[in-house]
């Protein structure tokens, strides 16, 4: 099977975003590294948010500060909502945030058999309770704003679920649900809501994997390969920008024809 390279993407390098202020979680790698840069390509300036990897998350600063934005990289762990409140009072150093990306977010590969409550507690604490905090925290700031944008990170699999990977389908499953619900609430206040389910992307996500694994993957995906992080990043950026003022509450797969 022909694997495609991939194409350059509009809407990244249309400069929509100008003098407005993201808050991306989990920023400092993979998918929530390539939201970042490619929001700020976009023209937005960026809060890269990150738990533990503070030089990882300095070297994403310095990418998005070389296309002519603000940046700062703001530690905190989006459970504690406490962390959350300073993350976002930090983050005003750039203005008052416009646009959340709520990326932060850890899988679990296993039987549901072995599965223990600490790894359960730790799937929802990350994955779904951060992206309340984060949620319920940035309403009061985007309401203040024009074009407020929240764009959820869910997954290929809280649509379909996976086997061995229960634990986590189910709280991607949740952000989905989370996202359709609270786009009702927020939409009278201009503030859109979605949310964005990923395929098969190559992140470290994918280490669990062998090359051969991964090469079945890939050719088990109509398009043929597996998607990049700026696949995924594109359409975040689209969903943050004014030309989606007409969009919320959807979920949509960026997932190569995996799933339809």
């Amino acid at each position: 099977m022909t694997c495609y390279q991939t194409t350059n993407h509009p809407y990244p390098n249309a400069r929509n975003l100008a003098g407005r202020n993201a808050i991306v979680t989990g920023a400092s790698r993979g998918i929530g590294r390539a939201i970042a840069i490619t929001l700020a390509k976009a023209g937005a300036n960026v809060a890269v948010h990150y738990h533990r990897e503070r030089e990882l998350a300095e070297q994403v600063v310095r990418e998005c500060e070389a296309h002519d934005v603000q940046a700062v990289a703001i530690q905190a762990d989006v459970r504690d909502e406490g962390d959350v409140k300073r993350l976002f009072i930090e983050s005003t150093q750039l203005g008052i945030p416009s646009i959340l990306v709520n990326n932060a977010g850890v899988s679990d590969y296993g039987l549901v058999i072995d599965m223990t409550l600490e790894r359960w507690r730790t799937l929802v604490d990350v994955n779904l309770t951060s992206m309340f905090l984060c949620t319920r925290e940035a309403i009061p700031y985007l309401r203040r704003v024009e074009h407020g944008r929240i764009v959820n990170l869910a997954s290929i699999h809280g649509m379909d679920g996976a086997a061995m990977e229960a634990a986590y389908s189910a709280t991607k499953g949740g952000v989905i649900a989370w996202t359709k619900a609270v786009a009702k609430e927020l939409a009278t206040l201009g503030i859109t809501v979605n949310a964005v389910s990923p395929g098969a992307i190559d992140t470290d996500m994918m280490a669990q994997f062998d090359d051969a694994e991964r090469l079945a993957i890939a050719e088990s995906t109509p398009i043929g390969r597996l998607g990049q992080p700026e696949d995924v990043a594109a359409l975040v950026t689209f969903l943050a920008s004014p030309e989606a003022s007409f969009i919320t509450g959807q979920n949509i797969s960026p997932n190569g024809g995996l799933s339809t």
